[in-house]
């Protein structure tokens, strides 16, 4: 618990730097951009790639940066694309996914094993079972009627979004673009030493 307290202290510490806000800001660009970018897997599924600034976003800063750009970035996606009735419920469901992801990745080492668990419990909790709840009031249908779909669509995707940004984080800090704004974000750097993970 102490650990955790630490974790969020560090963040919160994080608002005090000039580089927090620049670079979320050219994120947040970057995610408005990429919300008009998918690639069609099958008819129901789609890769998208403007979740993925708000990962880095949680990656960098941690669980209390993450989460109130996520939520920054919800509502100004909405305003920028409407397209159904605005709907607080998804907006503090896409903050939990930063501030899990904040807890997963922040100060620790990149590792492809952390990747997964992290996306399998932000796809559990937040996508299937939090989203889809809020989809069943938005939309007026059954919980469980949406359940499979979104079920099948998380399965797919989990692996591929694990690989995209796993890879992408890694090329980031080998190509020193990180570097570039002063952030050092711990990285596995080759075989392990027996260090904390």
């Amino acid at each position: 618990m102490k650990k955790l307290a630490t974790l969020f202290t560090r963040s919160l510490q994080e608002f005090k730097q000039v580089k927090t806000v620049t670079v979320c800001a050219m994120l947040g660009g970057v995610a408005l951009v990429l919300g008009s970018l998918s690639v069609e897997i099958i008819p129901s599924v789609r890769i998208g790639f403007s979740g993925i600034p708000n990962e880095f976003v949680a990656w960098l800063f941690g669980p209390v940066v993450g989460p109130l750009f996520n939520g920054t970035m919800d509502i100004l996606k909405y305003l920028a694309k409407p397209t159904n009735a605005y709907f607080p419920g998804l907006t503090m469901v896409t903050m939990l996914a930063g501030c899990i992801y904040g807890c997963f990745f922040y100060g620790r080492p990149m590792r492809l094993w952390r990747v997964l668990v992290a996306k399998f419990t932000v796809a559990l909790i937040c996508n299937v079972i939090l989203n889809t709840f809020c989809l069943s009031i938005l939309l007026g249908k059954g919980f469980w009627l949406l359940l499979p779909p979104r079920i099948l669509r998380n399965v797919i995707m989990w692996p591929i979004d694990s690989l995209i940004f796993f890879y992408l984080a890694k090329f980031m800090e080998t190509a020193g673009v990180l570097r570039q704004f002063g952030l050092k974000p711990a990285l596995e750097k080759g075989p392990k030493t027996g260090g904390k993970r």
